[in-house]
């Protein structure tokens, strides 16, 4: 009988990956066949994967790589959008090439398809999984409709920088919730099997360590020891990797001196030794040639390094088609090697079902039809609405529905910057912008008054760079005072205003680092004069990352931050800002009073002199002369409309043995008038151990609905699994001793009590 539950266990598990032992079986015998026909061409072919290039509707065959694709030597293609167009792509792999071997197509579907959620560090802030994985599951649905079966996301970079642009595109600062994250994402975009064509492989990116990069700038060299690195920056990946990611992206930068893309300890020892990852590897775009520059050799040295070092297929660089050849004739690679490579490529395909049928991602009914509907914008509006993290509130919030507002602010009216960056897929004329949110929510009993306010930044050409790819600014080359002005008139008309202020949503991702995280000074000289008024006023804050706003938080009475909320961000912002949704997202970075407290993340380590707790300066001590070391809100803050307290943290035993379990509990209360969502958080401090622990770590949370006055006793089970770290050996594992246990709303204010954990 424990056979049996012990088989049926396993066979449920090995479900959920929607693959067996004789899926395994039956794909390796199909591939070894296919191989066996392969020329050494076509096999260096299918590790080729370059851009959609010059194909056009129409004459996808008479294109440069549609002559390529017919000689099988393309394994895939990028960023090809809609099912017509990937269908006779595809029909010209299977009709034209001699061995009919389908391409895989994969795009950067980051945050949403057509229908877009927040950016992924909004979407953290949720802290809810289960709306993380419908985000997924919502995107590759869509995806698949239009032809796509890859994409390359979760990024699950751990960012501490906020000067680094891409921060907006991971999970924040904190391996334990990026882990959590990671998981939900690969699991929404997968589902429990990859034949389904509602389903599409995902790409865990940027391996590795890609959020550390020195200066906070993009592509920059990334410099860590590994302990940091196995207990602070490889948690995500290895959880992505846990959950059955199918494939795995290169970074950019270098580590321990030799480039991502060509190294062995991270792509072979730690990816596939030690973790047991059995997908493939791919570059990041021109990742191979991009080593040239960093100086380790010529095109044809660092493709065989990338293939020695563990990289199966090569973005748009060509490195691996224009150079294998030669490498193999002079033994600076082998046939196996090349082998492994492309075997993976063809097993990602055979997973995918489209060796048995090539066109299983096109269908152009579904295109029709399962694209961008009115569901998948309902679930983006309420996904969008619970990411916003309300920062600082007197008493403006919620607005009523009667009245006069004024709506100020570059970023008020402009409906292309809502879905944020990498919203490629988008068609931003169907975004929705503050101003007509605000419309749709209010109703006939709000007046709403509009005035611009400022330019982004009076720096046109920073605006320039600000606003690419389709989200560009009309420049108002009229004199600032003027512009500022025409907004105070429009202030002194309303009772209350509402500051539609920040960054563009360019000036966020991909090479978009900033050394100033301020809000740029034409927006913060038009926030100063609406603050003169003396009106009630709200800061609806438009970033991708944290920013340094201690004046705002000092002056402004109330802060909504709003990330950049997706194709329904209007109507998400119009439904917190009139109470008809409760804010309750958290943040999931720190938040600095200024850039020269960067890098600045709650779980540090202590130095030999630690800044005693309430002290703002002491001399000899780990502090600044100029500036207290606290931020101006710590990790895992939010606020409500409505108040929460903690009761004191009851522990079912202070001390414990071996493998005992810990319930750890507190008792919440709604103490306010309105029913909230509060997401309760446990942090965790090994007091002592062999190597120095962290001041505190997240270990769990657990976001709870209350009604107002309703009450409920939270509780944590704690295991030895959840004290585990990778010691001086680089073992995963736990040590005995004392160990401080925190529950609360965010990690600086907590509740704690302390156990003592023997062996």
């Amino acid at each position: 009988m424990k056979k049996t539950i012990v088989f049926l266990v396993f066979a449920f598990v090995v479900s959920l990956h929607g693959y067996t032992q004789s899926n395994d079986a039956k794909m390796k015998t199909f591939i070894d066949a296919l191989m066996k026909k392969m020329t050494l061409d076509e096999k260096i072919g299918q590790l080729n994967l370059p851009g959609s290039g010059d194909i056009v509707t129409g004459q996808a065959g008479n294109s440069d790589i549609g002559k390529k694709i017919k000689e099988g030597k393309v394994g895939g293609l990028f960023n090809i959008k809609s099912e017509a167009k990937i269908r006779a792509v595809q029909q010209v792999a299977v009709d034209q090439s001699r061995l009919k071997i389908p391409l895989i197509f994969g795009m950067d579907v980051i945050h949403g398809y057509e229908t877009v959620f927040p950016i992924p560090l909004g979407l953290s802030c949720t802290w809810d999984m289960g709306l993380i994985q419908k985000s997924a599951s919502i995107a590759a649905s869509e995806a698949s409709a239009d032809g796509i079966c890859w994409t390359f996301s979760p990024m699950v970079d751990i960012a501490r920088d906020p000067r680094w642009g891409r921060i907006a595109e991971g999970s924040g600062e904190d391996p334990y919730l990026g882990s959590q994250i990671a998981k939900a994402m690969v699991r929404g975009y997968q589902g429990n099997d990859l034949t389904k064509n509602n389903t599409i492989m995902a790409c865990v990116k940027h391996y590795a360590l890609y959020g550390a990069a020195e200066a906070g700038r993009d592509y920059n060299t990334t410099d860590m020891g590994h302990l940091r690195m196995f207990n602070e920056y490889l948690p995500p990946y290895k959880a992505a990797v846990d959950a059955g990611a199918g494939s795995v992206m290169a970074s950019f930068n270098e580590v321990d001196g030799v480039p991502a893309t060509a190294n062995k300890f991270l792509l072979t020892d730690v990816l596939r030794k030690r973790w047991g990852f059995n997908g493939f590897v791919v570059t990041d775009y021109t990742g191979i040639n991009e080593m040239v520059a960093h100086g380790i050799g010529d095109l044809q040295t660092v493709s065989a390094r990338a293939l020695m070092a563990g990289i199966d297929m090569d973005m748009v660089g060509e490195g691996f088609l224009t150079t294998l050849k030669k490498s193999l004739q002079q033994g600076k690679v082998t046939q196996q090697q090349i082998d492994f490579a492309c075997r993976k490529i063809l097993e990602a395909k055979y997973k995918l079902g489209l060796f048995d049928d090539p066109y299983r991602y096109c269908n152009a009914e579904r295109a029709k039809t399962e694209i961008f509907t009115d569901a998948n914008r309902n679930v983006a509006r309420d996904i969008a609405a619970q990411s916003f993290v309300l920062l600082k509130n007197n008493n403006v919030l919620p607005l009523k529905k009667s009245g006069t507002i004024a709506l100020i602010g570059p970023l008020a009216d402009n409906k292309e910057n809502m879905p944020g960056t990498w919203s490629v897929a988008a068609d931003f004329s169907k975004a929705v912008s503050v101003l007509q949110g605000l419309k749709n929510v209010a109703g006939p009993g709000v007046n709403i008054l509009y005035a611009k306010g400022s330019n982004l930044s009076d720096d046109t050409l920073f605006e320039q760079r600000a606003g690419m790819f389709g989200k560009s600014f009309q420049h108002d080359n009229r004199p600032d005072q003027e512009i500022i002005n025409e907004a105070l008139d429009v202030a002194n008309k309303s009772d209350v205003i509402v500051a539609a202020l920040g960054e563009s949503a360019e000036m966020t991702g991909e090479s978009s680092s900033r050394s100033d995280i301020t809000i740029p000074a034409a927006q913060e000289n038009l926030l100063k004069a609406l603050v003169k008024t003396g009106k009630p006023l709200v800061l609806v804050l438009f970033t991708g990352r944290p920013l340094a706003i201690k004046w705002e938080q000092d002056t402004v009475p109330s802060i909504l931050n709003v990330w950049f909320g997706g194709t329904e961000a209007g109507n998400a912002i119009g439904d917190v800002l009139f109470g008809d949704v409760n804010p309750s997202g958290k943040l999931t970075t720190t938040w600095p009073q200024n850039v020269g407290q960067v890098p600045l993340y709650y779980n540090h380590k202590n130095t030999g002199r630690p800044l005693p707790e309430g002290k703002w300066f002491e001399k000899f001590r780990s502090n600044y002369l100029d500036v207290s070391n606290d931020p101006v809100y710590p990790f895992g803050f939010g606020l409500s409309y409505t108040s929460f307290s903690y009761g004191d943290v009851q522990l079912s035993n202070k001390s414990l043995k071996g493998n005992q379990t810990l319930t750890a509990s507190v008792k919440l209360t709604n103490t306010g008038t309105w029913e909230g969502k509060e997401t309760v958080q446990l942090y965790i401090r090994d007091v002592v151990g062999s190597i120095t622990r962290p001041v505190e770590e997240l270990k769990g949370f657990q976001k709870i609905d209350l009604k107002a006055g309703e009450s409920k006793t939270v509780s944590f089970k704690i295991t030895p699994e959840d004290l585990k770290f990778y010691n001086g050996d680089l073992k995963y594992d736990w040590e005995p001793g004392e160990f401080v246990i925190m529950i609360g709303a965010n990690s600086r204010d907590v509740k704690s009590a302390s156990i003592n954990w023997v062996k």
